[in-house]
């Protein structure tokens, strides 16, 4: 039932679009043999209603892999820059919050590493329709250029912070974790929560040592919930780690590896001089950079789909 509502959902969009097509054609042909030029407004401002269903359903058609369809982890670390980055990996976090608030998908926050100025890290779940094939292309190094608040000369400073996306997988996948491949370490929770929270060892970390991946969760007041989630967020790192290994592209998912720093980025903020910010991979760019701090980045994740679709047709 699951796999036949998707499928109506991608279908019907569809066909709706090809009856309203036919009736706008209807309309065209009825004006130009009446003469009745009064239509000619109408008749435009239907096609461009049409040709932005058009273009929406398109963006559908690129995301056709196997996990595309799921939810997704998102995990944000700073990278280079001190404060600064810790700063800027929070504005980042904020950024795909206020995202993912539009599309009006859910978000839960898993762990959270606080630092001076920011965050040092922190890893939240977004469950939606496609999150994770709308927000793959966006796993990369994110800089950042502006005037620092934390300088009192104020000078220009580089930041950096990395994006990781990963698929949340259920169980139709399968994904061999073997129980000796694994070490577990239980810790008590920092931050806000309770003191339930602050006071048990509540909070999980497990690392895989056969590929150095490390997961920790920290959001339930319950160890056992932490472990659960945990484990989730594992599998999915780790079902990422293996298609990437099957594909023969290791150096591109081996990001974690890639210092977060200059010359590794996908994508600039910048605030000062000039307000811009590009994507390297698909040369978009937007001045508005206030609006792309405040979610606004549909336009560089539809351009990088339609990037990856055109280079998988190579």
């Amino acid at each position: 039932m699951g796999e036949l509502k998707a499928l109506k959902a991608r279908y019907e969009p569809w066909k709706a679009l090809a009856a309203d097509i036919e009736d706008l054609e209807v309309l065209q042909e009825l004006a130009g043999e009446a003469k009745d030029e009064s239509q000619g407004g109408e008749i435009e401002d239907t096609l461009r209603v049409l040709t932005a269903r058009y273009e929406k359903q398109t963006i559908y058609e690129l995301m056709g892999g196997e996990v595309d369809k799921n939810n997704c982890f998102l995990t944000i670390h700073s990278g280079a820059g001190g404060t600064e980055a810790c700063d800027w990996s929070q504005m980042l976090y904020r950024m795909y919050l206020r995202w993912a608030e539009r599309r009006g998908f859910k978000v839960q926050e898993l762990d959270r590493l606080e630092a001076e100025g920011g965050i040092k890290s922190a890893t939240c779940r977004i469950d939606g329709d496609y999150a994770y094939g709308y927000l793959k292309g966006e796993s990369g190094v994110h800089r950042l250029v502006r005037i620092s608040p934390f300088d009192a000369n104020a000078r220009r400073h580089t930041s950096f912070a990395s994006v990781y996306l990963f698929p949340v997988i259920d169980d139709s996948i399968e994904v061999d974790i073997r129980p000796e491949d694994l070490r577990v370490d239980t810790y008590r929770s920092g931050g806000a929560g309770g003191q339930h929270v602050n006071k048990t060892d509540s909070a999980v970390r497990f690392t895989h040592l056969p590929t150095g991946i490390v997961v920790a969760c920290q959001s339930e007041r319950s160890q056992t919930m932490n472990r659960a989630i945990g484990m989730s967020i594992l599998k999915s790192r780790l079902y990422e780690y293996y298609r990437q290994e099957k594909e023969k592209e290791k150096e591109k998912f081996a990001q974690e590896k890639k210092d977060i720093s200059w010359g590794n980025q996908i994508r600039s903020y910048v605030f000062q001089p000039y307000t811009m910010v590009k994507d390297y991979r698909t040369k978009t760019e937007m001045g508005n950079i206030q609006a792309v701090m405040d979610g606004d980045i549909d336009p560089f994740i539809e351009e990088y789909l339609r990037f990856a679709w055109k280079n998988a047709q190579v």
